[in-house]
């Protein structure tokens, strides 16, 4: 198998053609990819469970709405935390072991929360948080064959990303920003039928 260029921290926008409705219109940050496999979260399906509701000692970190994301399909009793630390800036491919305890970087300011670590720790650090129950995951090669067969759009990521207050926007407002052809497809119908 060629040697996988790692996505880490990139976006994945599903393309119109994406058939699959766990990803209609998704916007996937990408947590870790490598040649072993992908692993993301969608960033634009709020449930309407609180985060006070399952995790109450993250709720005053939890940015607007204030409620947990489907990560996406698989282990859906999990829950990840994603959080932005403002000033936790990097070089894209550089490791570090910098950042407050319980939080680890995966992509320029852009890191994993320890759920498991009191929440006081990380509190004056964190600029926004969102708790995702499930994950999106791709074994090997396989995210490789969907971006071959054109299921997916890769962009870069940008901290606010991951903490938009609107998140049903967030598919049409990525799309919109990019320099490019991309920017028209923000346009795309949600139904191209009643056209």
């Amino acid at each position: 198998m060629p040697e996988v260029s790692s996505l880490t921290g990139r976006l994945l926008v599903a393309t119109p053609a994406l058939s699959d409705p766990n990803f209609d219109r998704a916007v996937v940050l990408l947590l870790d990819h490598d040649e072993e496999g992908s692993l993301g979260v969608v960033l634009n399906r709020p449930t309407p469970v609180g985060v006070a509701d399952i995790l109450a000692s993250w709720a005053f970190l939890a940015g607007e709405p204030g409620v947990v994301f489907q990560g996406g399909p698989v282990s859906l009793d999990s829950a990840l935390g994603v959080a932005v630390v403002p000033g936790e800036r990097q070089a894209k491919d550089v490791p570090t072991v910098d950042g407050p305890i319980g939080w680890r970087r995966v992509h320029g300011a852009i890191g994993l929360v320890d759920l498991e670590a009191p929440p006081e720790l990380l509190g004056p650090a964190v600029g926004s948080l969102r708790i995702f129950a499930g994950y999106s995951g791709w074994g090997p090669g396989q995210l490789e064959e969907e971006l071959v067969d054109g299921a997916w759009y890769v962009v870069e990521s940008e901290p606010g990303d991951v903490s938009s207050p609107d998140p049903s926007r967030l598919w049409r407002s990525v799309l919109r920003r990019q320099r490019n052809e991309l920017a028209m497809v923000a346009t795309y119908p949600d139904d191209p039928s009643l056209n």
